[in-house]
């Protein structure tokens, strides 16, 4: 019948999601992360008076976000990723809301929150670039998106500390909110597919210690782990240590964030870096890269707080080798795990993140109580020297 015509609903034409897609949502992600990144250990000495203190406070908020991050698969198998993602979104913001207080209290669960946020956002956005870009094609995608993050990384820790400096405590976390709240309409703007379509029909289930058993028996996960395990405690240390060297050394806390924007800056070099992946190889170039970025370590170890300035600059150093890592880093894990166990295994290759926020720091305020600041980049030297003899060793040539 006439009456019964259902007439069309037109929606707005939305590309196929690509590289391009995952690196806008990635570069917003970063804008929301880096402006306060310079920020947060700053609140966190103010609140304590001592490095020593600030490194226990961020192994207590790293051990409970390790905790958030293997349940992870649960919440996606009950609540699908778009929600999960969505809520990631909200923890950021909220953290920033609690951090606004600059009390203890409020300092451990903004940090909390913080980090619950980008544990969901990280494992989701991983889930959908593995579902809609080809392995193929995941060394070129993985340099874009670390490139297209250059302006939040670079700009962002420096812009939040002017913005703490000269307008107080509440102008960084309301930018943070702000760009928060576009990352969420641009997310569902895009709406991006679960791709239910092409999942087996049997999924293991999401029990966070078969999970982590499961990762363990394949060699080549372990692998791809260590490897963003170690570059990930290059950037914890820069991060935080770097901003607290300039700091307690009297340089003033803009010398911290400008140091870290400096660093973040050099992301831009996350496409070439792609393209020497792929034409020497990525065991070679992985590498390499561990080796650069030890000795660039062992040197800021030796330059210390005697001599703050330099050993800022040869951690900039470090931080060009640390962008190779970033640029090709995740290219073992996303060739390596199977279709059926994406989202599992996704979980607990994130735990390299929340390790990295909890080892170093756990280490580093061990060392802080016998000797200075430098000694914690002479410590993570010597990791990194290690992580780059095992990748050189095992990493097959054909990757």
């Amino acid at each position: 019948m006439v009456t019964q015509v259902r007439h069309p609903i037109w929606l707005p034409e939305v590309r196929s999601a690509g590289a391009k897609t995952f690196a806008t949502l990635y570069a917003l992600e970063s804008f929301a992360r880096a402006t306060i990144s310079s920020v947060v250990p700053i609140q966190a000495y103010e609140i304590l008076r001592n490095e020593q203190g600030v490194s226990i406070l961020y192994t207590a908020v790293a051990m409970l976000g390790l905790s958030a991050t293997l349940f992870m698969p649960m919440l996606i198998s009950r609540f699908s990723r778009r929600w999960v993602y969505t809520a990631g979104v909200f923890a950021i913001a909220l953290g920033s809301v609690l951090f606004v207080f600059h009390t203890l209290p409020a300092q451990v669960g903004g940090m909390l929150l913080r980090v619950m946020g980008a544990s969901a956002l990280a494992i989701t956005l991983n889930l959908y670039i593995m579902d809609h870009i080809r392995k193929a094609d995941v060394m070129r995608a993985e340099s874009i998106r670390i490139t297209w993050s250059m302006l939040a990384w670079t700009g962002g820790p420096t812009l939040g500390i002017l913005l703490y400096t000269r307008f107080g405590i509440l102008a960084p976390h309301l930018l943070v909110i702000a760009f928060a709240a576009v990352l969420l309409a641009l997310f569902w703007y895009f709406r991006l597919s679960d791709n239910i379509a092409i999942r087996p029909g049997v999924i293991r289930p999401a029990n966070p210690l078969s999970n982590i058993r499961r990762f363990a028996a394949q060699p080549r996960l372990r692998l791809a782990w260590l490897i963003a395990f170690g570059r990930s405690c290059f950037w914890t240390t820069f991060f935080v240590y770097g901003p607290l060297l300039m700091v307690v050394t009297g340089q003033g806390e803009l010398a911290g964030g400008l140091l870290v924007s400096a660093g973040n800056a050099l992301l831009f070099t996350g496409i070439w870096w792609g393209r020497i992946g792929r034409r020497f190889g990525l065991r070679n170039i992985v590498a390499l890269a561990f080796v650069a970025l030890s000795v660039a370590l062992f040197l800021a170890a030796a330059a210390g707080g005697a001599h703050p300035l330099l050993a800022g600059g040869l951690l900039l150093i470090g931080a060009f080798f640390a962008v190779a890592l970033d640029a090709l880093g995740s290219t073992p894990f996303i060739r390596a795990v199977r279709v059926y166990e994406r989202p599992q295994m996704s979980a607990v290759y994130r735990t390299f993140l929340d390790l990295s926020e909890l080892l170093p720091p756990l280490v580093y305020s061990i060392v802080l109580a016998f000797f200075g600041i430098g000694a914690t980049f002479g410590i993570l030297g010597i990791f990194t020297l290690v992580c780059g003899a095992i990748a050189y060793r095992y990493l097959p040539r054909s990757m």
